[in-house]
């Protein structure tokens, strides 16, 4: 290593310029505190780009001149040591000149370097093109021997000389390899961990870049899915928007105008057959109407003649009458006078009392004949006016509050009318849970009926949704019945539900859901078959009325005959009492018959007269009513006849006045289906009418109802979702899908790696241990022989060292030192003196310097006599002069003079007096050999 012969500073600190010669083995500063020893020391740190002492640096320095400049300026030596290469080659000559130029650019102060052969004065220098860098001047400065560890224990603080002992054995180690270490096996070394490292890092990051990749993939494959699915959707409401929907809507326009336009047609037959209908039907009903006038007069006439047949039946019977009473009043008599002195008068009270009882009996069961025959005439009247179906007196005071409540209605027998009289059986079982159906004629009154439903219990149903029957089915229930009125839809759903079949067997082949009914009314449903019972009485229709009818008339027939037969034996009874009366009355019975001797004369003369006169009553009565009767039911007849052509006109009228209800309505609605299917169907490719094609999407869509339905869902999956809509989520994916493969190719490329460098580093590291062997050999070796210069033994084992980054951070090296045989102590263990410690020190910083390669070298000692008595001072310098090494020691004024023995040349340093601009130069001591 080289050393330094002269030194030149300009604006440093408070120096202006000075030159000091070096060129000696040891050289000592000294000087009061504060007078600028670490000054000038700071000086050549700077010179050798190392690191000033404590927090200063250059810009301190150079500040306080107050200029815009400075220079530091070394002259070294360029020896060839024993290799035979000189320190700054390719500089060949002797001496070199160091500089270090410092200016104020730009309000920072920058440094430039320069190394340049021989010795060049600043002025020379000022015109030199050779500046270099910072860290091209240290590269050039560590082949010179000025290696970064040199540079370490150079940049040592003021007073951390005498601290190298209290260094770990660890950081003593790194220490020494720093030094003495093959730079290139450490770098090498260094290098192969700091690979492995990088390598292990790196492939932990890739891992875990992996790792992230893989998520980032498997989100981007989830969004792409979604995109994808969102697409799908999107692609399947455009096709349904702008294709389905509307070809399924001209689909069905078209199938429903074909339909619609079959219904017109039929329609159209319908009210020209109805037509042709009405005109036969009024021309009938006015034939029909000529006819019941005709009879209706003659019916009056019959009436007349039988209202004075029977006044004279009466006369002619009240004459009969009194003649016979008369005859029987002397017959009685006559019995009396007879029988009146025997009669036994308890047995006659006796007879008496019982003929008042049966009187009794017969009179009363005369009133109820009577009673019932009014009754059943008035029913009889009311069928035959057509009032209605049989009373029931619940319905009929319901009925009776709706009037009183002013809400229209009809009871459904009113309105139904069996066509066959076959199935009036059949009807009537299967309507007869319906016989007292209320129908109210408006809806708007259901609330108020349902109202008084509610208060009066009323158990029947309150009906107020009604509309015209549907036609009937084929061989429906409902085939047999016409309507008068609106209905409610149930009633004719159940009617054509029903299937009339002749008995069970012919019902054989019907499918099994089929609901049937034969004409005994035995009835097939879903839940199974039986008889509904054969009604005694009809509700529904016209033969109803009529089976009502004749059951009256046979009732009315019956009392009839029931009081002819009663009204004789009243008689009997009464006269029989009469008698027993009369016969309790005493003897005045001859009297009686001697005074009217002459009516019973006159009486019985009569008889016969007056008899035949009745007997001509009765029988012209009798025919008369006979005519009367046959007129009464011809008129019936034609009252049937009339009623069933008046109600098959109405039928007609309303069925045309539907069709004309409907007709014009329907046709505008047709026309607006042609209208909208020419706009849907115009700009439409014709293949879209395809029916093979349409006929697959109703089998997906069903209609276009449904397609629409599909299309609003859709729509709502849509809206309700979180979708991706960007198409670059695909290339996202497919990018990053490319990259995790890479990514994977590059982790198992690095894993191979990893492994390689990891080999390496193991090699890298066997041969650093085996240089570090050998470095701690060397060391040792120093310290020995610096122990021997200063009799002080010195001990320095070789550590424990394994090729395992383990031992390799856990090894120290353990220095012991043995002062005036005293036994050993250890670098920092508290047992030696402050002397030994700075003689320790010492040592261990020398030997640090030791090159056998590279001898000499310079050092700055920062106060190394501090704490050190006469002795110990004598002793150290002692061993520095037994040393090779250029020295610079800074010392204080106050120490012993001593320190002075060793030095060749004693640089003396003064403070600036407060007065001056700059301090005054150094004085140079110079010893004489």
């Amino acid at each position: 290593m080289f050393h330094i012969k002269t030194l030149e500073l300009v604006h440093w600190d408070y120096w202006r310029r000075f030159s000091l010669p070096l060129d000696a083995q040891i050289i000592t500063i000294v000087g009061p505190n504060g007078s600028g020893k670490t000054t000038l020391l700071d000086a050549m740190r700077t010179l050798f780009a190392l690191r000033c002492s404590g927090k200063r640096d250059f810009r301190r320095y150079v500040r306080r001149a107050e200029r815009s400049f400075a220079w530091i300026r070394a002259v070294v030596a360029n020896v060839p040591g024993t290799n035979g290469r000189r320190p700054f080659f390719p500089c060949l000559a002797d001496e070199v000149t160091l500089a270090c130029r410092i200016r104020k650019s730009g309000g920072e102060w920058t440094r430039d370097y320069a190394i340049i052969d021989g010795n060049l004065s600043i002025e020379e220098l000022e015109t030199s093109s050779d500046w270099t860098g910072l860290r091209d001047y240290q590269t050039r400065l560590a082949w010179g021997g000025l290696t970064p560890a040199i540079a370490k224990v150079l940049s040592l603080e003021q007073g951390d000389t005498d601290k190298l002992c209290e260094y770990s054995p660890k950081a003593l180690l790194e220490l020494v390899f720093d030094v003495f270490g093959d730079k290139e096996v450490l770098d090498n070394y260094a290098a192969a961990r700091e690979e492995q490292k990088n390598a292990e890092r790196e492939i932990e990051s890739l891992g875990i870049d992996l790792d992230r990749l893989r998520a980032q993939a498997e989100t981007k494959r989830l969004e792409a899915d979604r995109f994808l699915e969102w697409k799908q959707l999107s692609d399947e409401i455009h096709a349904l928007e702008a294709e389905i929907v509307p070809r399924l809507e001209c689909a069905e326009l078209t199938r429903e105008i074909a339909t619609e336009r079959d219904e017109l047609l039929r329609l159209n037959r319908e009210r020209a057959s109805k037509l042709a209908e009405q005109r036969d039907a009024r021309t009938r009903v006015a034939d029909i109407q000529t006819e019941q006038q005709a009879a209706a007069a003659e019916r009056n006439r019959l009436k007349q003649h039988d209202k004075d047949a029977e006044q004279r039946h009466l006369s002619a019977h009240d004459r009969v009458r009194d003649l016979e009473k008369t005859l029987a009043e002397r017959d009685a008599l006559r019995t009396q006078l007879a029988t009146e002195h025997g009669a036994d008068a308890v047995a006659l009270e006796k007879e008496h009392e019982a003929a008042d009882a049966t009187l009794l009996a017969l009179r009363r069961k005369e009133r109820e004949l009577l009673a019932a025959f009014e009754e059943r005439t008035e029913h009889l009247r009311a069928a035959r006016s057509r009032s209605g179906p049989p009373g029931d007196v619940e319905v009929s005071r319901f009925r009776a509050t709706l009037s009183a409540e002013g809400i229209a209605h009809q009871g459904l027998a009113e309105v139904v009318e069996v066509t066959d009289p076959a199935w009036q059986v059949a009807i009537e079982a299967i309507l007869r849970p319906y016989r007292h159906v209320i129908l109210l004629e408006r809806e708007s009154d259901r609330y108020a009926a349902w109202a008084l439903g509610e208060r009066e219990r009323f158990r029947h149903f309150v009906v107020p949704e009604r509309e015209t029957a549907p036609p009937p089915r084929p061989m429906s229930l409902a085939e047999v019945v016409n309507f008068s009125a609106q209905v409610p839809r149930w009633l004719t759903d159940l009617l054509n539900r029903i299937r009339r079949v002749e008995d069970a067997e012919s019902a054989r082949d019907l499918p099994r859901e089929q609901e049937w009914i034969t004409r005994d009314a035995y009835h097939r449903e879903r839940r199974g078959a039986r008889h509904l019972g054969r009604p005694h009485d009809f509700h529904f229709g016209e033969l109803a009325r009529q089976s009502r009818i004749d059951d009256l008339e046979d009732e009315i027939a019956q009392l009839d005959k029931q009081l002819q037969a009663i009204r004789p034996r009243l008689d009997a009874a009464s006269d029989k009492l009469t008698g027993i009366r009369q016969r309790l009355l005493g003897l005045q019975s001859a009297q009686l018959l001697a005074a009217n001797t002459e009516k019973y004369a006159s009486a019985e003369a009569e008889l016969p007269a007056a008899t035949k006169a009745l007997t001509e009553a009765i029988a012209e009565r009798a025919d008369t009513r006979g005519a009367l009767d046959e007129v009464a039911e011809k008129l019936r007849g034609i009252e049937i006849e009339l009623d069933r052509r008046n109600r098959e006109q109405k039928a007609v009228d309303l069925r045309l006045a539907d069709i004309a209800r409907e007709h014009a309505p329907r046709r505008h609605a047709q026309a607006q289906r042609i209208m909208k299917l020419r706009r849907r169907r115009r700009g439409m490719p014709a293949h879209w009418m395809d029916h093979a094609d349409i006929a697959l999407l109703a089998d997906k869509y069903g209609d276009a109802r449904g397609a629409r339905l599909q299309l609003e869902r859709l729509h709502r999956h849509l809206d309700e979702g979180d979708w991706i809509t960007d198409i670059s989520v695909l290339t996202l994916r497919d990018r990053i899908t490319a990259d995790l493969r890479t990514r994977e190719r590059d982790y198992g490329d690095r894993q191979a790696y990893c492994a390689t460098a990891s080999r390496h580093t193991d090699e890298a590291r066997a041969a650093y241990i085996a240089k570090l062997r050998a470095t701690v050999r060397q060391y040792g070796k120093n310290l020995k022989s610096l122990g021997d210069l200063s009799n002080v033994s010195v001990d320095c084992p070789t550590p424990h060292l394994e090729n395992d980054d383990v031992s390799l951070g856990a090894a120290g090296l353990e220095v012991r030192f043995d002062f005036d045989r005293k036994g050993a102590v250890g670098l920092n263990d508290g047992e030696a003196s402050g002397g030994q410690q700075v003689m320790k020190s010492l040592i261990l910083l020398i030997a640090l310097l030791m090159d056998d390669a590279r001898p000499g070298g310079f050092v700055f000692i920062d106060e190394p006599f501090a704490h050190l008595d006469v002795a110990n001072i004598d002793r150290v310098g002692t061993f520095l002069r037994a040393t090779r090494a250029q020295y610079l020691i800074t010392t204080p004024v106050t120490h012993n003079a001593n320190v002075f023995a060793p030095a060749q040349l004693t640089l003396v340093t003064r403070k600036k007096p407060p007065a001056e601009e700059w301090a005054p130069p150094i004085g140079v001591l110079t010893r004489e050999l």
